[in-house]
């Protein structure tokens, strides 16, 4: 009896640490999903904030939780040094800062300031690729690692995409523009593992509309595990070891913007500027555009333009179109279940947690709708009246919001 107690105890508190942090851009599968059981439902500027923390530059990238600590990239100076900052998690007090040159004035969009590119950690190291001026590896003390040059990135609108962990690596997904590929190094050294360029991936020239921002998601099943990449034209299944393609699709668009959505059985895959969606069956090897894809939306009624990504609850899909229209989808079929207009645009991307879909849009106002098919049924909207572009964060009963001008705790 106390052999299964003391296994039955090791269990939660292994669930719990997994539960408690948020590792990575989307969380810890980077899909959105957080296994919260609570959450704050309401809170503004004033209301259920345990801190809040001054940021020294705008930016869209969003923090992630270890522990007591918490971790964000910003631009400074116009883009001229980038950094690395590490908060404590209780009291918001700024514990360093790794600051960075930028050796270049790097193009990007004024809505896409720059370090946009959000840290992710394995609670040993944290990972940040600062575009041009470097990938970068840090202890949780903010000493330096090791250092890599990617080279120089270009395109009018800049760079957004996250790096991932798997096993030994991380892996990233290096571009949009001139210089555009996908790469893995060694966790611990940054020594080059594997490196890809898919076709049609890299542009022609800066301005090119053509591009991903996409950060890639790993997909397990009983057997294997793959990253799944959204790319222009193609979304891609590969072996995180080796970067070897298992099989790809046809059917996105030139632009893509939001991370693939991943269940066991089927994964969702959506173009930015008002191109196609599409949703894919597992399993299958090489082309599986006749086999395997489900649904492609290619009417225009159904390509709005989409920035920040969805959350898959159930049968259905779930996404907040930049517009500020959200939509749920039926996973299986693609066909729309309803859509409702919230209070204003969104580039961020949706979370769950404590049974709820949070949805932030630009203005600084979270709104938290119940995953319901059925109708779109709205819980609460919190009001922080500050230009927000980056998605929510969630870690022990608490929610971390990163605007233009601060870093809040709500709990």
């Amino acid at each position: 009896m106390h052999k299964l107690l003391a296994m039955g105890l090791t269990l939660v508190s292994v669930h719990l640490a997994w539960a408690d942090n948020w590792p990575a851009w989307r969380g810890p599968k980077g899909t959105g999903i957080s296994e919260e059981a609570q959450a704050p439902l309401h809170w503004s500027s004033t209301e259920n904030v345990k801190w809040k923390a001054k940021v020294p530059g705008p930016g869209n990238s969003t923090p992630i939780v270890w522990k007591d600590r918490v971790f964000v990239t910003c631009a400074e100076n116009g883009g001229a040094q980038c950094s690395l900052i590490c908060f404590d998690r209780t009291s918001g007090a700024e514990l360093w800062k790794r600051k960075v040159p930028a050796p270049i004035k790097q193009l990007t969009h004024e809505t896409n300031p720059y370090c946009s590119s959000s840290p992710v950690t394995d609670g040993k190291a944290v990972y940040v690729w600062h575009d041009s001026a470097g990938f970068f590896s840090y202890d949780l003390d903010g000493n330096e690692l090791w250092r890599k040059d990617l080279g120089k990135f270009e395109h009018i609108w800049g760079t957004a995409s996250s790096p991932v962990l798997y096993q030994d690596l991380v892996i990233l997904s290096a571009g949009p523009g001139l210089n555009t590929f996908l790469l893995a190094m060694k966790k611990d050294t940054g020594e080059e593992v594997w490196r890809i360029t898919p076709p049609g991936a890299t542009s022609k020239k800066v301005d090119e509309y053509r591009g991903s921002w996409s950060t890639p998601v790993l997909w397990e099943s009983d057997r294997e595990t793959q990253l799944i990449v959204s790319m222009p034209e193609r979304l891609y299944a590969l072996e995180p070891e080796t970067g070897k393609t298992v099989w790809w699709c046809e059917g996105l668009g030139d632009l893509c913007y939001t991370s693939p959505l991943v269940t066991k059985e089927i994964i969702v895959a959506m173009s930015g500027f008002h191109g196609p969606a599409m949703a894919v069956r597992t399993g299958g090897r090489g082309d599986v555009t006749k086999t395997h894809r489900l649904w492609l939306h290619e009417a225009k009624n159904l390509l709005p333009q989409r920035v920040g990504s969805g959350v898959i609850v159930g049968e259905h899909i779930y996404i907040l179109n930049e517009p500020g229209i959200a939509w749920c989808l039926d996973l299986k079929t693609g066909e729309k279940q309803w859509e409702k207009r919230l209070t204003g645009r969104s580039w961020t991307s949706m979370v769950t947690a404590a049974g709820r879909i949070y949805t932030t849009t630009e203005r600084g106002d979270t709104v938290v709708i119940a995953p319901n098919p059925n109708e779109c049924v709205v819980l609460a909207e919190n009001k922080v009246p500050e230009l927000t572009r980056a998605s929510l964060a969630v870690s022990d009963g608490q929610i971390f919001q990163r605007t233009y001008e601060h870093l809040y705790c709500f709990e």
